[in-house]
């Protein structure tokens, strides 16, 4: 009787142990002092000093990166993925004042394939390593018949701390407030599924056509990476600077504002007061879309949105241009219900 073996099932345990090799090499780039085990330990060990803070609080979260994924699987470029998917885990907790502890991360796939599985941890280590946030560990499953063939999907955990007193919570937002708005570099990792809609399938375009109106691609604009606002904003934290700060995530402008507001505030937003990244302007005419519907959907060029107070507008201004950081005064707060008011562009 012939003898079965786990391989034979699909599970190949010895191209786990060579991602697990790749993936211990790529993590131990990012660990500083606090991390106190490898890779590969059944849990993670990480100390912390909580001295400095009055009253610490940790702040937690996960995501994915969606059907941008089918965007890699399309391609075979693999390494952009994890750095949005820290990006994305960062972004989320920064909005409420949280610096980034440490991150882990799950993969699984139908069938492993080490070269993927490093390319992934590739872009994950990368951005640790840009915010000073280690990579301690994390979980690679090989499902087989779970997954089609070439494709996985991938998510984040990641924990950050604040000072309670320095929580921003958008309590303090108030009418008068000023929103300034901080560019994205594309879609971020949202609004895949219609992106993917309207390129592929209604203008029949395929990942290697090149567009004059977006100058490359249609893969490179697609594959831009989520950006980082940790490092601009840290150092307004500690000086009480940030009434709100809003990740314009799935949901686009409209779900995503209203997250952080109190119940009398409302907010407006200046249309044409940043410029609008070509690859929405694609697609909003590919797909005869209306204007709504795409601050519904997308970030339309803004990525993070920092509400501050009259007094300290021209403070806040200041740090991001002499940060290098592009900014625009793109709207205020109001008294009113809670929602968002776009205003048309001024002719």
């Amino acid at each position: 009787m012939k003898k079965i073996t786990y391989k034979e099932a699909g599970v190949n345990i010895d191209a786990a142990n060579e991602a697990k090799h790749r993936i211990k090499n790529l993590a131990r780039k990012t660990f500083n002092s606090q991390v106190l085990t490898e890779i590969g330990s059944f849990g993670a060990l990480f100390r912390t000093n909580f001295s400095a803070m009055k009253d610490p609080v940790l702040v937690a979260s996960t995501d994915g990166v969606g059907t941008k994924l089918k965007i890699a699987f399309m391609t075979g470029i693999h390494n952009t993925i994890g750095y949005d998917l820290v990006a994305h885990c960062i972004d989320d907790i920064a909005v409420q004042g949280a610096k980034p502890l440490f991150f882990m991360d799950y993969i699984a796939t139908g069938e492993l394939s080490p070269n993927i599985v490093a390319e992934i941890i590739e872009g994950i280590a990368r951005a640790c390593s840009e915010a000073n946030c280690p990579l301690i560990g994390g979980e690679t499953a090989e499902m087989p018949g779970f997954y089609a063939a070439g494709e996985y999907d991938v998510a984040g955990f990641i924990v950050g701390i604040v000072d309670r007193e320095k929580i921003i919570d958008g309590t303090k937002i108030k009418p008068g407030d000023q929103l300034i708005g901080l560019p994205s570099l594309g879609l971020h990792t949202n609004g895949y599924s219609l992106a993917r809609k309207l390129f592929f399938e209604v203008a029949n375009l395929t990942p290697n056509d090149y567009l004059d109106e977006l100058g490359n691609t249609v893969a490179e604009s697609l594959l831009k990476p989520h950006k980082n606002y940790f490092p601009v904003l840290s150092e307004l934290f500690d000086q009480d600077l940030i009434n709100g700060l809003a990740h314009i995530t799935g949901g686009g402008f409209l779900e995503n504002i209203p997250r952080v507001l109190p119940e009398n505030c409302q907010v407006e937003i200046k249309l044409g007061s940043w410029p609008v990244l070509p690859v929405f302007n694609v697609m909003q005419k590919i797909g005869n879309i209306e204007k709504e519907e795409m601050y519904r959907v997308f970030n339309m060029g803004i990525g993070m949105i920092v509400v501050v107070s009259n007094s300290n507008f021209e403070k806040v201004m200041s740090h991001f241009q002499n940060s290098n950081e592009p900014c625009y005064h793109i709207g205020q707060v109001v008294t009113g219900e809670n929602k968002v008011n776009l205003l048309p562009a001024k002719s």
